[in-house]
């Protein structure tokens, strides 16, 4: 069925008030959007900051009346609406819509990313078979395009590696297709090590080829390899634990760092590994080294 928007530009501080009222007045969904290309990168643990100018849009089934609705939202604040326009939304298949924009990617020499409903663009590559379901990782962002790369261009035959974040499994699974011996992921959210598990599935890879934990029931391992694609601010406190997860002359990939927030995280990891030059790719980097067999 087709859909009313509607759609209002506040201040942070207006936007707990009118997603109370929207949802009161019957919006069947609210979401925040950034109206002045406002990047927020990385923020506080336990906080949801939003952009200086925000737009916040509400979504309702068709139907409703539009003078009436400004009424009770006026009614409900207490104050004239910001400035709003209503926009009518045909309906459409919100998933497939998705899907049809998410295309095969290729990563280096030999290294395809396909999504699951797409047939390899070459079937004689190494294509991974992908399906994110609600866990982060498709290789379109910048930091997981910067590891992919790095995996495609190594020798990995053999190697245990550990994916510390694992999200949708990516970085693992691609590790094993490229002839890692085995792969450990770990993830908080126990979506992402579903949608690990069912990746890994799609791509014939055993369970005791990729096993999957919870950070607390992690087994005191070390790896040829540890990737980890999360944050500057959780790599840097982390340190010490991938730090000891790395076996001496193992190797060791962190991404999901700012290019401004590069020397920090490096500074954090420099007294155990050669670390390489830093790799740039559209505002973000990715390090890597190999750790010394002792500190000097």
């Amino acid at each position: 069925m087709p859909w009313l928007q509607l759609r209002l530009a506040i201040t942070p501080e207006q936007a707990p008030a009118y997603e109370d009222a929207l949802l009161e007045v019957g919006a069947v969904s609210v979401t925040y959007m950034d109206a002045e290309d406002q990047p927020i990168f990385e923020p506080d643990l336990g906080t949801t900051p939003l952009w200086t100018q925000t737009h916040l849009l509400a979504l309702f089934e068709d139907g409703v009346d539009e003078t009436s609705l400004v009424a009770h939202l006026e009614l409900l604040t207490g104050h004239p609406l910001p400035d709003y326009a209503f926009q009518a939304l045909e309906d459409q298949d919100w998933e497939r819509s998705w899907m049809d924009n998410f295309h095969p990617l290729c990563f280096g020499q030999r290294l395809w990313i396909v999504p699951s409903w797409h047939s390899a663009p070459d079937p004689q590559a190494v294509n991974l078979l992908l399906d994110p379901g609600l866990a982060f990782g498709t290789g379109t962002h910048p930091t997981t395009a910067l590891c992919l790369e790095w995996l495609d261009g190594q020798a990995l035959e053999g190697l245990e590696v550990l994916d510390f974040g694992c999200g949708s499994g990516i970085l693992a699974i691609a590790a094993l297709l490229l002839g890692a011996k085995q792969a450990v992921g770990t993830d908080i959210d126990v979506q992402a090590l579903d949608a690990s598990r069912d990746n890994a599935q799609r791509n014939g890879i055993a369970d005791e080829r990729f096993p999957l934990y919870l950070p607390e029931k992690l087994p005191n391992l070390t790896a040829d390899l540890v990737l980890a694609n999360i944050l500057a601010g959780p790599l840097v406190q982390l340190a010490p634990t991938l730090i000891e997860r790395v076996k001496p002359g193992g190797r060791l990939v962190l991404s999901g760092i700012l290019n401004e927030q590069a020397e920090e995280v490096r500074a954090a990891y420099r007294a155990h590994f050669d670390l390489a030059p830093t790799t740039e790719k559209d505002g973000w980097v990715r390090i890597d080294g190999i750790r010394r067999s002792s500190i000097g």
